[in-house]
């Protein structure tokens, strides 16, 4: 039989989710703003940042009801400590996609002058967030620990983009404030990729019970 402790469980499931979505959905446009050279699309994100922000805090003000009225143990309470993490990084990497789009606002006008394409970064990482969410729903800790072991790929990628943005700074001096601009939006996609490694590792603590960060 179906309890109120069970129906509280899948609704946070479901809410976390879509939060996931939402924040995978704002990530991958405040990318294609940049590649699209779209300035709309770029403030369109820093205008609704306050709808992640509301739906975090309602996913842990759940969480924490269902803390005070059912006090879950076993499976149950590692979810809810898990989702309440996950919540977490999934609102600040969405606060990294509005400052992905609020660091191209700042440069659009120079934006062609040292194009720097972050499409292959922006999708790796993209793919890692949604791969996290996929091990959340269907509990598969291969595909958590692999997402674990792509975030070096993204950290290379920064690497790069460093080392390209440092030789355009040694050529055009004059635009070293902007170029720095233009070198941390790989770092906030570098950023969205240790988040996301966070959520899978959460998932791995969810399924096996034991806490891998730092190792």
């Amino acid at each position: 039989m179906t309890t109120h402790l069970d129906r509280a469980m899948l609704r946070i499931k479901k809410e976390i989710l879509a939060l996931g979505a939402m924040v995978e959905d704002r990530f991958k446009k405040s990318v294609n703003a940049i590649q699209t050279d779209d300035l709309v699309k770029a403030q369109s994100i820093i205008d609704t940042d306050f709808e992640v922000d509301e739906r975090e805090i309602e996913i842990e003000e759940e969480c924490l009801k269902v803390l005070a009225l059912y006090q879950p143990v076993a499976t149950d309470l590692r979810l809810i400590v898990a989702v309440i993490k996950i919540n977490n990084d999934l609102e600040r990497i969405a606060d990294y996609a509005v400052n992905i789009a609020k660091r191209y606002k700042t440069s659009y006008k120079n934006y062609n002058k040292f194009k720097y394409d972050y499409t292959p970064m922006g999708d790796l990482a993209a793919k890692m967030l949604k791969m996290s969410l996929d091990s959340l729903v269907l509990r598969d800790i291969d595909m958590a620990y692999l997402v674990r072991e792509m975030d070096t790929r993204v950290n290379k990628m920064r690497n790069d983009a460093y080392g390209i943005m440092k030789a355009d700074i040694q050529k055009h001096p004059e635009m070293v404030a902007e170029i720095i601009n233009m070198y941390l939006i790989s770092r906030h996609i570098e950023r969205v990729g240790d988040h996301t490694t966070n959520i899978a590792e959460e998932v791995i603590y969810l399924i096996e019970g034991e806490i891998i960060r730092h190792t």
